[in-house]
């Protein structure tokens, strides 16, 4: 909304500036052409130049000089020398149109001075006591043949000019915030309609006014969402429902298959053989079932339904122990662990869930052995950077690519693959991982270990 206030702000500042700027232009226009004007001389500046042109032969004729004639010519004007006296005319330019009066009277004279003879514009000087009178062609000037203006109107011509721009300024300006308010009352409910769509607001516009159509767009979309919404809802429910399901169901007969199998696995009766494909049995169905608790782990996190036990948890004395129970149940010594000691390792405690943060070495400790069936040996460290605590796994096995590493990053939802169906199932182990980091308010990155293996390091907020 706010946005949009900015936008017609601009508007009307863009409105009267462009108002100020055009009344500048004119100004400046009319100045220019009154000063071509001024430049012409006028008129009345021809007729003293003429007047001073003139000169008596003292035989009674009369000689114009080459600058009255070149006056003459160029204004395109005739002129005339009229007696005080009499009134006749004693001299004549050689241009001088057919039916001009050759005498004239006070009172024609006083007409023609302020207006015209026979259409012709007429302006006067003096030459002695007799009259200069130059006519002009009868469309060239316009004058006033009476006092039309009175002083006072002259002398507050521009505070009347300045009035009047006033009036038109205000004028425009209510006109433009009538209409412009009635826009804004369309507006502003579009809006703030639009505004709501991603704040999973109730939406509804009023369809009416200026915007009534994307008013009526804005309604049908609000309700699209809404449906969508609720069908994601009951799928994410449906799901959360499932896997809490299967994580139940599958359980009991999980148990019972391992049970036998270490009964099979530990009878001295039986051939190695048999005896080793119970081994296979038990170690598959543990898998089988740390991957279910891994799912349904994965699941309450996403869903917050897990609940956090926090606490101050020194993160070195947790890894090791959970080094050491790994190491306990590896009975032939096919992945040993090596502790990388560093100078920072006594600070590194945080707030956190310890169950979950074992989880998360667990999974990783896990995830090499699996990856890694011929051994491989682990390299697991602690450490501190600034307020951030860092847990290090890294294995010296087979690795990865840089292709399978990229994949491995930008691996999808555990449960949501429309078309890699390939990577649905991988890394779930590392998607918990980085759950469990991220519910703490750190993160994990994978990477090439330094030994050739594969290396995941957890981050998490260290406490003071």
């Amino acid at each position: 909304m706010k946005s949009i206030l900015k936008l017609i702000k601009r508007f009307i500042v863009t409105m009267l500036f462009s108002l100020v700027l055009l009344l500048f232009l004119n100004f400046f226009l009319l100045l220019l052409i009154s000063y071509k004007q001024a430049a012409n001389h006028g008129a009345w500046s021809s007729a003293d130049t003429v007047a001073s042109a003139l000169t008596e032969n003292g035989d009674g004729t009369y000689r114009l000089s080459a600058q009255g004639e070149d006056i003459l010519s160029r204004t395109n004007a005739w002129a005339i020398l009229v007696d005080n006296e009499t009134g006749y005319i004693l001299w004549n330019s050689s241009n001088l149109p057919e039916g001009i009066p050759t005498q004239y009277s006070a009172a024609s004279i006083a007409m023609a001075v302020r207006g015209y003879i026979n259409d012709y514009p007429i302006t006067t000087s003096g030459y002695g006591d007799d009259l200069i009178m130059l006519g002009f062609p009868k469309k060239s000037y316009w004058k006033l043949i009476s006092n039309t203006f009175d002083y006072d109107f002259i002398r507050n011509f521009p505070k009347t000019v300045l009035l009047f721009l006033s009036c038109n300024l205000i004028l425009i300006f209510f006109v433009y915030m009538v209409v412009t308010s009635g826009v804004l009352r369309s507006v502003k409910p579009v809006i703030q309609g639009i505004e709501a769509l991603p704040a999973e607001r109730d939406v509804y516009v009023k369809e009416k006014g200026l915007l009534s159509d994307l008013a009526v767009s804005i309604n049908k979309a609000a309700e699209k969402l809404r449906n969508q919404d609720y069908q994601l809802q009951k799928k994410e429910t449906a799901r959360a429902n499932w896997i809490a399901g299967v994580s139940h169901d599958i359980r009991t007969p999980l148990s019972m298959v391992l049970g036998y199998a270490s009964q099979i696995e530990e009878n001295r009766d039986l051939p190695e053989r048999e005896r080793k494909k119970a081994r296979i049995i038990r170690q598959q169905s543990l898998r089988m079932k740390n991957l279910v608790n891994d799912l349904n782990l994965a699941s309450k996190l996403e869903y917050n339904v897990q609940p956090l036990h926090m606490d101050t948890v020194n993160l070195v004395s947790l890894v090791r122990q959970t080094a050491v129970d790994f190491l306990n149940l590896d009975l032939e010594g096919k992945y040993p662990i090596e502790w990388v000691a560093g100078e920072d390792m006594q600070n590194c405690c945080a707030k956190a869930d310890k169950g979950l943060l074992k989880r998360a070495v667990s999974n990783l400790i896990t995830n090499s052995q699996v990856h890694n069936p011929d051994g491989c040996t682990l390299f697991m460290s602690v450490g501190r950077t600034e307020k951030m605590c860092r847990i290090v796994v890294e294995d010296n096995g087979t690795g990865v690519t840089d292709e399978e590493l990229e994949k491995i990053r930008k691996a999808p939802h555990y449960m949501v693959c429309d078309r890699e169906t390939g990577n649905q199932r991988h890394g779930l182990g590392l998607m918990l991982v980085r759950q469990i980091a991220e519910v703490h308010g750190g993160d994990m990155e994978v990477s090439h270990g330094k030994a050739g293996g594969f290396r995941v390091v957890i981050r998490v907020p260290g406490t003071e």
